[in-house]
């Protein structure tokens, strides 16, 4: 009877173990995905912002075309 009984303490106390291990584990991916999530959003989100940026200084062959463009009809509408 005292074997199973220690039998049976042993057993609880490795599933106990092996469960906070398990959960420490789980929730230390779970920080690192989250971290990783929101590290990719803030450099998306800033790449985005760049894009957008530039495309509003307009420095290019689009701008130069706008440029054309208004200095002719300022020519043909003095």
């Amino acid at each position: 009877m005292g074997r199973f009984v220690v039998g049976a303490i042993a057993v609880v106390v490795g599933l106990f173990v092996a469960g906070a291990i398990a959960f420490w584990l789980f929730k230390a991916l779970l920080g690192v995905l989250f971290y990783l999530v929101v590290g990719a959003l803030v450099v998306g989100g800033a790449v985005w912002l760049y894009g957008r940026a530039k495309r509003s200084l307009g420095t290019g062959r689009n701008q130069r075309r706008i440029e054309a463009a208004a200095a002719t009809w300022r020519q043909r509408h003095r």
